[in-house]
């Protein structure tokens, strides 16, 4: 590592600068820009040191991301890292020369934020959270747990561009497990909470589609889903730790390493349109026994062997 290192301080007498355009808060992607920060030290780069980060938050407001993105830019920085679709496509609309690196993104092909996932080509590579092809997935473990489900609220930002392709996803597996769904715009935070308290005995449980906006209002979702009682499927384990029922997904903070690697190629001299996009390597399974017994469930011996079980307390209300 020490002769990494030493390539590093000899490589420019400029000193480099990510611009880490982070879509939700400082708080909430705590956990994340820790594991970005520890790959890249890993990988001989310390901030303040022989890299600047500059880190800027969007609060889950989707007309920040150009803002952010823009201002970058302007400030001349090295890279911009950020995750997710949306704000990926609104950074890629603002530069087409400034390399962009995504932690995760859903399906980035057909978001055309990449060309192809071997040769991304432009400026733009990063990861794939398979967030619509895992959707399936995550219906069948949620009926693991509530092998009585039979229907289901769908909740998400139906302004995103990723969320009718999970929605689509969703009603086709619910359709062959004879569930009936419903869809509710909650884009908005004042939505989620009346929305969500709605659903109060009428459906059996919530499947809450990811976004930057609804990360950023987790809070909300949990406390409304408490209140009426009703059970929830999320993406990834943060949810889960902040008082979710249960997730399926890639561990993020796994991906915000791979960024982590990616950044450190392109600051090495790799193009990013020459780096390809993976998929997350593993999935897991991720289980809140708090909000289960809270909620009166009890977790079948099977789901439990193939489980992370922890044992968090839901969010106090806001």
């Amino acid at each position: 590592m020490a002769s990494r290192t030493s390539r590093v301080s000899r490589s420019s007498a400029r000193q480099p600068t990510i611009g880490f355009l982070g879509a939700t808060t400082p708080q909430i992607w705590g956990g994340f820009v820790e594991a970005f920060q520890k790959r890249l030290r890993e990988l001989g780069w310390i901030d303040g040191r022989n890299i600047t980060i500059d880190y800027r938050w969007a609060g889950g407001r989707g007309d920040r991301y150009a803002e952010i993105a823009k201002a970058f830019v302007r400030d001349g920085v090295d890279i911009i890292v950020t995750s997710g679709t949306t704000p990926t496509l609104a950074a890629k609309r603002v530069t087409k020369t400034v390399p962009i690196v995504f932690a995760a993104a859903g399906d980035p092909v057909g978001a055309k934020l990449v060309k192809n996932l071997q040769r991304p080509g432009q400026n733009v590579t990063g990861q794939s959270n398979g967030q619509v092809e895992l959707a399936g997935k995550r219906l069948d473990e949620l009926c693991k747990l509530l092998p009585g489900l039979k229907r289901l609220a769908i909740i998400g930002n139906l302004n995103n561009k990723m969320i009718p392709s999970e929605i689509a996803e969703i009603n086709k597996r619910a359709r062959r497990l004879g569930i009936s769904t419903t869809v509710h715009d909650t884009g908005q935070r004042k939505q989620i909470r009346s929305v969500i308290k709605n659903l109060k005995g009428q459906v059996d449980a919530i499947f809450v589609c990811t976004s930057p906006s609804k990360t950023t209002h987790q809070s909300v979702v949990h406390i409304a889903a408490a209140n009426a009682a009703l059970p929830t499927m999320h993406a990834f384990r943060t949810y889960v730790e902040q008082g979710g029922l249960m997730s399926y997904g890639p561990d993020f903070r796994a991906m915000f390493g791979h960024a982590a690697d990616l950044t450190d190629k392109i600051l090495r001299g790799k193009k990013p349109g020459q780096l390809p996009v993976k998929a997350a390597k593993k999935c897991e399974l991720v289980i809140n026994e708090r909000t289960a017994q809270m909620l009166g469930l009890t977790i079948p011996k099977a789901v439990r062997r193939r489980a992370t079980v922890i044992a968090s307390r839901p969010n106090p209300a806001p």
